[in-house]
């Protein structure tokens, strides 16, 4: 798959599930209770333990059935160790030329990190598939609604706040994907072994978000 396909799964999808652990867990019966939820796309943070090796085992299990992502990628080596690893795509906090350079050679897609209008701008300037908009929580889905009124070409993810029950208005205000954390996979939640509830928060993500595609933007 190339660079432009990958983009294409990522908003056909509409939803990232962010893996960002302190500690390892039962990653494999994570992932599956959210595929079974519906979730097609996963990024496993660099800030992860063991997040390189976690990237080659679910590439290896699942790689034929969603897109694995690699996040917190700040420099170009880490581009090339998340590429190495078998990675899909790359997600950064900060918008760094070199690193959308060295995804795109690599033909993976590269989501960098912005907050302000030039950020974003500055963002697609330099290549950016997709820009993140974090922690966009704190800015609310009006923000969204007003960044693309003067700049409509870019595609939008937002991060930070989005949960699986409001997923759907950031779809409607613009954002062509969403990121969830720990508002969709709960650690608590892993560790005492009820993926059902993880496999539930992953069906409600994905009707919000299908759903909200149902209807005219806001």
């Amino acid at each position: 798959m190339n660079r432009r396909e990958k983009v294409k799964q990522i908003i056909t999808s509409g939803a990232i599930a962010v893996l960002r652990f302190r500690k390892k867990l039962p990653l494999e019966q994570t992932v599956d209770a959210l595929i079974r939820g519906g979730v097609k796309v996963l990024e496993i943070t660099l800030t992860t333990p063991g997040s390189l090796s976690s990237i080659e085992a679910l590439q290896k299990s699942h790689g034929s059935e969603i897109l694995i992502g690699a996040g917190s990628v700040i420099t170009e080596q880490q581009v090339q160790d998340v590429a190495s690893a078998g990675a899909d795509f790359v997600v950064s906090p900060v918008t760094k030329k070199e690193v959308i350079d060295s995804g795109h050679v690599r033909e993976l897609p590269v989501i960098p990190g912005a907050f302000t209008p030039t950020e974003a701008q500055v963002a697609h300037e330099y290549g950016a598939d997709m820009i993140k908009i974090f922690p966009a929580g704190q800015l609310g889905s009006g923000y969204l609604k007003a960044l693309l009124a003067p700049l409509p070409n870019l595609k939008l993810v937002t991060t930070g706040g989005v949960t699986p029950e409001n997923a759907g208005e950031w779809i409607r205000t613009g954002a062509v994907a969403v990121g969830l954390g720990s508002a969709l996979i709960d650690v608590e939640v892993i560790q005492s072994g009820q993926f059902s509830v993880l496999t539930e928060r992953a069906r409600i993500l994905c009707n919000s978000i299908t759903e909200a595609r149902k209807i005219l933007p806001i």
